[in-house]
């Protein structure tokens, strides 16, 4: 037995398929330039051509959001730099196109990983992709083709990479890795496909080969090898139970997410475009509390217009069926670039040039989306939302441009919607201090975990060596979450959360208690969020938060709770 973090919930028992990608050998031999730049631009072309096919494979089965991952690796593979840094090294050292490409790709790898952010280094990671494609190609390997895969199959591989899960099938039963973590891109993808994932399993390639029998508990974060019958059996009761679970939580799908005493909260998923409605709404989402618009621009090749805004706005709003949609302006910036924009060289991007910061100052990208926006308030019940608000100055700023838009539209005799709420992320500790101010003049607030984690424990959630620190129990994070609830409460105004948090089993309880109004997760954990939510007394709840709220550290909170409440 293998213990590794169950990133994906599940539980099946199938034949090992162990995922081994060919050995790449590199040689330096001398080669005559023309024929081996020939070579190269064919691999990149193949490569290139690759790269689409999956996307394209892709696009049936995940969202905007998980395809921009393959976006990211079309800029790596047409990258004018890359490709004349490699040629370069073939006709100046007169080498073949495999070491030049080798060579051209360790470096590149090398100082991305040095730098210190995380949009860097998860850009090392799609040079190491893009690159092994490229090499291979340019030997002649064959990449493991895991849509051929026709019977049923647990995959088992050292790391599975974004090309390699959109391949998934439906005979791929689950998945092993010996790296990652529940953030890596397969345990993200492998919750949108719904597929079993344990990631992190020390020994995994070292004790399994093709052919084994793999009992995979994706639930507790096991992994049986050959496991025997008694083994077998207690696997497939566990299996038979989760079934029973997920189909009994089906029945939930229209109900209210209300407590036992009478309380009730809205649960809402998150989104990156309209693909991803139908996903809340078949999940029994009450709306959409987090619209990740920044996706309309990262898979473009230009700032999308006001009218293309316009109808994806839309598009969203008439499907969510006069449902509340709470759309994020622009949140460009730190990880998230652009292909025709260029950002400023910053030792700190997070903390830099971002989101709100690079709105005020660009007003007419700013304007534009809040034009489309406004247009697009009448099919729907919109809510704005800005993020990476650090003052009111700021948020001031922001509304007025949004009221100036609104005016400008009505002079122009186009129709806006008279009850659209504007309100801002809660993301920097400052905000949360001083959210009771705030609430004087924002609608709501939306506090986003994922980032007011890291800033208050000042610990990238990405770095390995600092990880421990991402803990969203810890009770000056609670404290903080508790500031802003109270702060908007004192005002008449509600407070939602989009951040990973809001979907967590233990964390519901809690936040509950704390008197959180909307809860918005990836549309695959509402319904258990919903029969966590149901099975509560809010009083009791209350009672709960208050304790966590003067423990001393995140595991004290985490084992209290899991005393306490069965989630």
């Amino acid at each position: 037995m293998l213990k590794g973090i169950a990133a994906s919930a599940g539980v099946n028992v199938a034949k090992a398929y162990k995922l081994e990608q060919p050995e790449v050998v590199i040689e330096k031999r001398e080669g005559e330039p023309a024929a081996e730049l020939q070579k190269f631009d064919d691999a990149l072309a193949k490569t290139v051509k690759d790269i689409q096919g999956v996307k394209e494979r892709a696009a049936k089965r995940l969202s905007d959001e998980e395809l921009a991952v393959f976006d990211a690796h079309l800029m790596m593979a047409e990258d004018p730099e890359f490709a004349s840094q490699i040629k370069a090294m073939i006709e100046n050292d007169k080498v073949n196109a495999e070491y030049a490409a080798d060579t051209v790709a360790n470096q590149m790898v090398a100082m991305f990983e040095a730098m210190d952010n995380d949009y860097f280094r998860e850009r090392a990671a799609d040079i190491k992709d893009v690159t092994f494609r490229l090499k291979c190609n340019l030997l002649g390997l064959q990449i493991p083709d895991l849509t051929a895969i026709d019977e049923p199959a647990i995959i088992v591989a050292h790391d599975l990479t974004p090309s390699d899960t959109a391949q998934l099938n439906e005979f791929v039963k689950g998945f092993a890795t010996a790296i990652g973590g529940k953030t890596s891109h397969s345990a993200i993808m492998a919750n949108s496909l719904e597929i079993p994932a344990v990631v992190g399993t020390k020994g995994i390639m070292e004790n399994v080969k093709t052919g084994d029998v793999i009992g995979l508990d994706a639930i507790d974060g096991f992994v049986y090898v050959n496991p025997d019958d008694v083994t077998v059996e207690m696997l497939n009761q566990k299996s038979a139970a989760f079934a029973e679970e997920k189909e009994a939580l089906k029945m939930m799908v229209n109900a209210k997410s209300i407590t036992t005493d009478g309380h009730e909260v809205e649960l809402a998923g998150n989104i990156g475009g309209f693909k991803d409605v139908e996903g809340v709404l078949k999940n029994g989402g009450e709306g959409v509390g987090l619209f990740r618009t920044e996706f309309l621009y990262m898979d473009n090749d230009h700032f999308p217009t006001e009218e293309e805004q316009f109808e994806a706005y839309k598009a969203v709003l008439e499907g969510m069926g006069g449902r509340k949609v709470v759309v994020r302006t622009l949140d460009i910036g730190g990880d998230k670039k652009l292909s025709y924009y260029t950002f400023p060289e910053e030792m700190n991007p997070f903390l830099g040039y971002r989101a709100i910061r690079l709105c005020l100052k660009e007003q007419d990208i700013f304007r534009t989306q809040l034009r489309a926006l406004c247009r697009a308030s009448v099919y729907g019940k919109l809510c704005i939302m800005f993020p990476m608000i650090a003052t009111i100055d700021e948020f001031r700023q922001a509304k007025g441009i949004f009221e100036d838009v609104k005016a400008e539209l009505l002079a122009e005799g186009v129709a806006v919607a008279d009850d659209i709420q504007v309100g801002m992320m809660v993301e920097i500790p400052a905000a949360a201090v001083l959210a009771d101010e705030f609430s004087k003049y924002a609608d709501f607030f939306s506090i986003g975990t994922n980032d007011l984690i890291q800033y208050s424990m000042a610990a990238d959630r990405m770095s390995e060596n600092v990880s421990y620190l991402y803990q969203p129990y810890n009770p000056s994070i609670l404290r903080l979450i508790n500031m802003t609830i109270k702060g908007a409460h004192k005002n008449g105004k509600w407070v939602g959360m989009c951040g990973a948090m809001a979907g967590e089993p233990y964390a519901v309880p809690i936040l509950l208690g704390l008197g959180l109004d909307e809860f918005s997760m990836s549309a695959t954990q509402i319904l258990k969020a919903r029969k966590v939510v149901t099975g509560l007394s809010y009083a009791d709840m209350q009672k709960l938060a208050e304790k966590c709220l003067n423990m001393d550290s995140a595991a004290e909170v985490l084992d209290y709770v899991q005393s306490e409440v069965k989630a």
